[in-house]
């Protein structure tokens, strides 16, 4: 059967892709149903062309304004939109998104990048988006706030320790600074939740296609940074030991794939270094995996704090070095079988 981009859904309404809502599974399953009764969509247990939909932190702390860590890009309405867009290529394409892996940023207040994990010298937190440095570490102005260490049921000197030998490992492995978050992606919470419009349209290519989603959570341990859904930013603690199990559980799920497209925020931190540890693992196996994937470029927007904070650039030269290595750089408006190396 040829290659047919459907229409959208007429459930679906791009005005309500910034707010939140309950989503009505049960109507929205039998829609599904018939939907896929009406255009001929099959199960996607026969698709000779696997292909997977990795959508990374899409969730109400990083695309609905007024959430934690909006991300708004330099136009202020970038999540949003990028979202707009997702819905959209998921709905056009349900016919040939094979299955959808939703990753989710999942934290608690205790972690090393909220503000109640440190104190200065006077008792204070630092505020959010305060960058702790080594230097910090090493002169006292921010140190591990000791009144966590009974509910971590961690020494507070190890973890003291660990601070200096965190920060310094940043710096070496070149990755951003130890950055202070507003609390944000807080399990239980409304924020942790995947935008509803980005909800809906997963669950009815679930239905539509016989299809589950494989839901990856990351960024629970409060040790370490979690940007990446394929590894934490420092994976050891001052002792040298791995502060949690190795997990190939989503690499090896990525493997079995013919191609792995990636959309979701932001594009500057968490994005950027899944894809970042993407091609590290696939460059390791086989550089040519590298031209299985490809980024949409429309569905994805930095992370910009105006007159506070602009990682545009740091995004934008990440895309272009993963497209020197061979990965593509597509837009979700333009049909799959137009994207390079993609034949149907």
């Amino acid at each position: 059967m040829p290659y047919r981009e459907l229409p959208l859904p007429p459930h679906f309404n791009p005005d309500k892709v910034k707010e939140v809502w309950k989503v009505d599974y049960q109507g929205l399953s039998g829609l599904a149903r018939d939907w896929a009764r009406v255009h001929d969509i099959k199960p996607a247990s026969g698709d000779s062309l696997r292909v997977c939909l990795v959508a990374i932190d899409v969730q109400n702390t990083f695309c609905i304004p007024g959430f934690e860590l909006y991300v708004g890009g330099r136009s202020g309405m970038g999540a949003v939109e990028d979202n707009v867009r997702l819905c959209e290529f998921i709905y056009r394409n349900l016919n040939v998104i094979t299955q959808i892996v939703p990753t989710m940023d999942t934290h608690q207040a205790m972690q090393i990048f909220h503000s109640i994990f440190f104190v200065d010298e006077n008792g204070e937190h630092p505020p959010p988006f305060t960058t702790v440095t080594e230097d910090d570490i090493i002169s006292g102005r921010w140190r591990f706030n000791p009144e966590l260490a009974y509910s971590l049921k961690l020494d507070s000197n190890y973890i003291q320790r660990h601070l200096l030998h965190y920060t310094r490992e940043l710096k070496k492995g070149g990755k951003y600074e130890l950055t202070i978050w507003p609390y944000h992606a807080m399990l239980g919470g409304i924020g942790h939740a995947l935008v509803s419009a980005v909800e809906e349209a997963i669950f009815f290519h679930t239905i539509a296609r016989y299809s589950q989603p494989y839901i990856y959570i990351k960024g629970n341990h409060p040790l370490t940074e979690h940007y990446s859904a394929l590894g934490p930013e420092v994976a050891t603690g001052p002792d040298g030991k791995e502060l949690l199990p190795r997990d190939e559980r989503l690499f090896e799920k990525l493997l079995e794939f013919d191609v792995i497209i990636v959309a979701g925020q932001a594009k500057s931190h968490c994005v950027a270094w899944t894809v970042a540890d993407l091609l590290s693992k696939i460059t390791a196996k086989d550089k040519k995996l590298a031209n299985r994937v490809y980024l949409l470029e429309d569905c994805t927007s930095p992370v910009v704090v105006p007159g506070v904070v602009d990682y545009t650039d740091e995004a934008d030269s990440a895309f272009k070095r993963f497209a020197e290595a061979g990965m593509h750089i597509v837009r979700s408006t333009d049909s799959i079988y137009s994207w390079p190396g993609i034949r149907y």
